[in-house]
């Protein structure tokens, strides 16, 4: 875990040059708390990646506090942002139940965003956990999308039902739910179509993948992660809506916190759209994507 934690605050040297550095700033060129001292700290936030939403939150918060406790020193604001952002990015104390059921982990999102890798290592975590893993390679459209997975599910030791290219992903779902009853799986994987240009064609591809998997493994438990890669800062907030939209968002994987000065884009997530970020990554090993821990990450970012 240490060397995890070393990773992650290594990968989030450049959101802490960029963001923590403006917030010291504003901290040490302000002698009192007063309207310019806010009206800056929250100009701030919203310029690192925090977002609108969020911001306003934790700005609501740290006023409340800071009449509550009578503070006059800028100082004493740290403290309290920190523990404003940190309560925002907590996670549902059953967040990870799933892991210690039989469970439909079905990942989506853009292409380019990591997705494909992210499985592969969900394949590995899991594996090493012990249970039994299934990987469906249900993006029939890319070729190279079923030989990518096919690396990382090589890598991580586990099988994978593919299909033909260009074939219905249904049918992929329908092979991957008959294997994963005749070999008594514990965690089946779907590696999904990375679009969302056309959306009627998702949310039927959608319909139909949910579909069998209801009929078929309705002892299962269901999570639906989208992958987001942090680097993009405010558009993986418009990808989770948009993806929000055709299904049942339950988590976040967040991507490529390795290298981005975005890295407050993790508190923007969650804050508006009210989903975990659950898994975070920062490195291209198979090692490299771990359960996402609020503690370590606003440590890993501030202190």
């Amino acid at each position: 875990m240490s060397g995890f934690f070393s990773r992650l605050k290594g990968g989030l040297t450049k959101t802490r040059d960029n963001m923590v550095k403006g917030l010291d700033n504003v901290f040490h060129g302000y002698s009192e708390i007063d309207d310019d001292f806010y009206e800056e700290l929250e100009e701030t936030l919203i310029m690192g990646d925090i977002g609108v939403n969020a911001t306003s939150r934790i700005m609501d918060e740290l006023r409340e506090q800071v009449k509550e406790q009578h503070l006059t020193d800028t100082e004493s604001c740290r403290n309290l942002l920190i523990q404003d952002i940190r309560n925002q990015m907590q996670t549902d104390e059953h967040a990870y139940d799933f892991e210690d059921h039989k469970t439909v982990i079905f990942v989506i999102g853009v292409n380019g965003v990591g997705k494909t890798t992210s499985v592969g290592k969900l394949a590995a975590i899991f594996k090493a956990k012990g249970r039994k893993v299934l990987v469906a390679a249900a993006d029939t459209y890319r070729a190279a999308a079923t030989e990518q997975l096919n690396e990382w599910t090589n890598r991580a030791g586990v099988p994978l039902i593919t299909g033909k290219e260009g074939s219905d992903p249904a049918s992929v779902i329908y092979d991957a739910v008959n294997a994963a009853k005749s070999r008594d799986t514990d965690v089946l994987i779907v590696d999904t179509a990375g679009r969302l240009h056309n959306k009627k064609n998702l949310m039927e591809e959608l319909r139909k993948m949910n579909k069998i998997l209801d009929r078929e493994l309705p002892d299962y438990c269901r999570e639906n992660f989208i992958v987001l890669d942090a680097a993009t800062g405010q558009n993986a907030l418009s990808q989770a809506r948009e993806f929000g939209e055709v299904t049942n968002l339950t988590g976040i994987v967040l991507t490529k916190m390795d290298g981005t000065a975005k890295g407050g884009i993790a508190v923007a997530i969650v804050s508006e759209l009210n989903i975990p970020v659950k898994y975070i990554g920062v490195g291209e090993a198979i090692d490299d994507l771990e359960r996402f821990d609020p503690d370590q990450f606003v440590n890993a970012l501030f202190i």
